[in-house]
């Protein structure tokens, strides 16, 4: 559903994404981790049409990123909600069903059902200049689902998130994607890739440093290391020239852990 083929993506002198390849099946969760400045929003930007690869192919749904039948196709929650401050909730949502040209039936139908799955019957006819964070992002997520997108790309999705509406958004990605949506969430909370992910990417400076499964990264290691020890031995996030308990990850290859 979400594939890159080579994909680089130069901003002057700086390569910000580097030789890159990503595939992102129909009904699979992909988390999407790295520090700060290694490429993944870039990425995410590319795959949703906004920013075009400075070489290389990014196809969603067998179509072009840029394309309207891509995006069509994609819904994209970015780290920050937005919403038009002097709308309501639901006039926000009507807005959006307008947009991607539904049924009026339908658009009613589909709105109310995701008034209910997010819980947002107690506000959503109060402006949005007045929601908490929390309620902003609701809203925000319900307005990427009402078009029933087959691929749905999210950045940061938990970041000021109470626990009750962190679990309702969690259990919305895996109903999701055991729905047959291609999911790519990129986060830097590994608790949740753990949890949520059937595949596994990680990214530093441009380059894709290892993904596969959970299982398949573990294995990989020859010594099982847990998610946290493996991101921060490749990212560098350990102690300088600190050797790891579980023995040494360098020799990692994408080759060695990604799935074909």
């Amino acid at each position: 559903m979400i594939e890159l083929r080579g994909v680089t993506k130069t901003f002057g002198a700086k390569h910000a994404v580097e030789e890159l390849n990503l595939e992102v099946r129909a009904g699979e969760l992909f988390a999407f981790l790295g520090p700060n400045g290694a490429g993944k929003t870039t990425t995410i930007k590319m795959v949703c049409g906004l920013l075009t690869p400075t070489l290389g192919t990014v196809l969603v749904g067998g179509y072009p990123a840029t394309s309207s039948q891509a995006r069509q196709l994609i819904a994209y929650v970015p780290d920050q909600p937005f919403l038009y401050e002097k709308l309501t909730g639901r006039e926000f949502l009507r807005f959006v069903v307008e947009m991607y040209g539904l049924d009026g039936k339908l658009a009613t139908r589909r709105i109310d059902e995701l008034i209910e799955i997010f819980e947002m019957g107690d506000y959503v006819d109060d402006l949005c200049e007045n929601y908490s964070h929390g309620m902003k992002q609701r809203v925000v997520f319900a307005s990427a689902l009402v078009h029933e997108p087959r691929a749905l790309i999210i950045d940061e999705p938990l970041v000021g998130l109470d626990p009750r509406s962190a679990r309702i958004v969690k259990d919305l990605f895996l109903e999701r994607a055991r729905a047959g949506v291609a999911v790519l969430m990129s986060t830097h909370l590994l608790s949740i890739a753990e949890e949520l992910a059937d595949t596994i990417g990680i990214i530093d400076h441009g380059r894709m440093l290892v993904q596969g499964t959970l299982g398949e990264l573990r294995a990989a290691t020859r010594a099982h290391m847990p998610l946290e020890e493996l991101y921060l031995h490749l990212t560098g996030g350990d102690r300088p020239n600190a050797t790891s308990r579980y023995g040494d990850a360098s020799g990692l290859t994408p080759l060695e852990s990604t799935k074909p």
